[in-house]
């Protein structure tokens, strides 16, 4: 059984954030009680104990933070100010977020579980986010068309409106930065509506934003269950666009409902990522990026490496390696210097992990794990072996650190290996051979694809989204611009 690094209760952070009482809604720059005054706990996972009472927002309040966001779309303060200044009060809440950096790290690995080193880097990674998008407010070019010499033709690129923004919460601060640094920077306002699981920095960084220059409304954000506040969001004929990220069976809901009014949608939805590994690669960088796929951030991330897949003439040595690569994840108290992985999110979520352990082995799969599951939420780095690719352990999405070892003989094979699934979020391909790599990342039917490393993320450089299932529309990048604007073709008779 797992025995986790602990840490002394009175050694544990308590932010002076989560004293005060229960916390509110943020509608039109003012924390409010939702109108059915409905409340729940948010509880830390690696103690079991409550950290907060946090407002449940309803229908009602839904309505009252979208009529909110109307306001400010229109309001002077809002649409009236220059790119220019738009850029500025983006590099504003850059700068209050990195101030309150370590305050809003402690927070995600009390809500989620997340080691603090990781939550560190998520929100270091946020702060430049929202600095990149700082620039983008007086790059928004529209165009001229060719005309004749009585006509002027050309086309604006003008902001949605108001957008729903629905976060995951195995990421809540680099989400909330992925979904407002494009909506603001391109002139939208935001109801925000952060994971039940994980909602507290998103509180925090709401506290922060009334520090800043941003005007009431522009950001309102709503906490409470997604069966209730995110369907009223997503139903509400008054939002012109929702921006989700979390499971792909939310995602084909807020698919389907939008087809009602033709909202705009943004999906980031799940993976089952392959990991493929060529006889000629750095087998040992190869295994360390393998384990890193699926068992960093306890696998819980929608580009988790779960589907690992080793060129046959080098199977038996890769294994060793990564089995070796396994031991060094120490479980223990995101708090504790050592420790790589913390608990699982939830207690829900941790039984849901669990239960594939024991459909891997009606699967007729082989387990090997550094430790049991056990004292708490915490589960060790597991690798599946003879399972065939039809198997439910090979084909769903885990969201833990579980992964699936099986064996490829040459590039078309592993190339149809790695396409044979519903998702396509990402893939990681491991070899010396520039051919291979090229060839492999053309042929894999995936998002983002890389070579010789794992996860490596950009500040909003580069697209980031799915083929398949695993979602819709893009974020970052150019393409982002298009997810968060309207095209307007202007025809002036001179």
């Amino acid at each position: 059984m797992v025995t986790p690094l602990t840490v002394d209760a009175a050694a544990r952070p308590a932010p002076a954030f989560l004293g005060g009482g229960a916390k509110r809604l943020l509608i039109d720059g003012a924390w409010t009680a939702p109108v059915s005054g409905a409340a729940f706990e948010t509880f830390d996972p690696a103690t079991g104990l409550a950290l907060a009472t946090v407002a449940a927002a309803g229908p009602e309040d839904v309505d009252r933070a979208v009529a909110a966001a109307r306001r400010a779309f229109e309001a002077p303060s809002w649409a009236d100010i220059t790119p220019y200044r738009r850029g500025r009060v983006l590099l504003g809440i850059a700068d209050v977020i990195e101030a309150h950096a370590e305050e809003l790290a402690v927070l995600d690995s009390l809500d989620m579980g997340g080691p603090l080193w990781l939550t560190r880097w998520l929100v270091d990674h946020s702060v430049e986010v929202f600095r990149h998008y700082a620039g983008w407010p007086t790059k928004i070019y529209g165009q001229t068309a060719p005309s004749d010499p009585s006509a002027f033709h050309y086309t604006l690129r003008q902001p949605l409106g108001v957008v729903g923004a629905i976060t995951a919460w195995n990421g809540p601060v680099l989400q909330l930065a992925w979904k407002l640094g494009p909506a603001l920077a391109t002139g939208n306002t935001v109801v925000l509506k952060p994971a039940e699981w994980s909602p507290l920095s998103a509180l925090r960084i709401g506290e922060l934003l009334l520090t800043t220059d941003l005007p009431p409304g522009v950001v309102n954000i709503l906490t409470g269950d997604g069966g209730v506040t995110g369907e009223a969001l997503t139903h509400h004929a008054g939002v012109d666009k929702i921006s989700f990220t979390g499971s792909l069976p939310v995602g084909k809901r807020i698919l389907e409902v939008s087809a009602r009014d033709l909202k705009r949608v943004t999906l980031e939805l799940g993976g089952k990522s392959p990991t493929i590994v060529f006889d000629d690669a750095d087998l040992a960088a190869a295994a360390r990026g393998a384990v890193a796929g699926f068992a960093q951030g306890s696998g819980e991330g929608c580009v988790a490496g779960t589907r690992i897949f080793v060129q046959e003439s080098v199977h038996e040595r890769f294994r060793e390696l990564l089995l070796q690569e396994m031991k060094a994840y120490t479980l223990g108290d995101p708090f504790h210097p050592d420790t790589r992985m913390g608990p699982l999110a939830a207690p829900r979520h941790y039984e849901r992990v669990l239960s594939y352990l024991d459909v891997a082995r009606e699967e007729g799969g082989t387990l090997t794990t550094v430790g049991e599951p056990g004292n708490g939420l915490y589960m060790p780095p597991t690798l599946i072996e003879n399972v065939g690719p039809d198997t439910r352990v090979v084909r769903e999405e885990i969201f833990g650190p579980v992964a699936a070892l099986m064996t490829f003989t040459d590039t078309a094979d592993a190339i149809a290996q790695g396409n044979d699934t519903v998702y396509g979020l990402a893939a990681s391909v491991w070899t010396s051979s520039l051919e291979r790599a090229h060839r492999t990342a053309r042929g894999l039917r995936a998002g983002t694809v890389w070579i010789n490393t794992y996860a490596e993320m950009t500040a909003g450089t580069v697209p980031f989204g799915g083929f398949k299932q695993s979602g819709l529309g893009r974020e970052h990048g150019v393409e982002v611009l298009d997810a968060y604007t309207e095209t307007k073709t202007v025809m002036v008779r001179l």
